[in-house]
């Protein structure tokens, strides 16, 4: 049977919390989030360039996220969690691209083409 602490500060995930970084992943994401506002806001670089500079942050701060946040690592107690993780990724990737695809396609489908706007049949 678990029983409650007098002080929050002495519970076990708090004491954990406080060692791994929630703070330093929190900040390292949202200073990238804001890097890459501050691009598009901007319009600093090219397009294509642009695009890989938010693929970057967005990818870094995924990694921090999971890394500071999740405390998923490649330790070997954790092992089965980041199993779990590297799995679902392509599924999430997959997931989104399909939905998008099936939108767009339904679009082109059930729209009403307005004459004078290029590209629509």
């Amino acid at each position: 049977m678990t029983h409650g602490h007098a002080n929050p500060i002495e519970h076990p995930e708090v004491q954990m919390a406080s060692r791994r970084g929630y703070l330093t992943g929190f900040i390292l994401a949202s200073v990238l989030m804001a890097l890459a506002t501050f691009l598009v806001s901007s319009h600093a670089l090219p397009p294509f360039a642009l695009l890989l500079a938010i693929m970057a942050c967005a990818g870094f701060a995924v990694i921090a996220q999971v890394y500071f946040l999740l405390h998923i690592d490649i330790s070997e107690h954790n092992i089965w969690n980041t199993v779990a993780l590297v799995a679902f990724v392509p599924l999430f990737v997959i997931t989104i691209g399909l939905t998008w695809w099936m939108f767009s396609q339904l679009y082109l489908r059930t729209m009403p083409s307005i004459p004078g706007m290029p590209g629509m049949h």
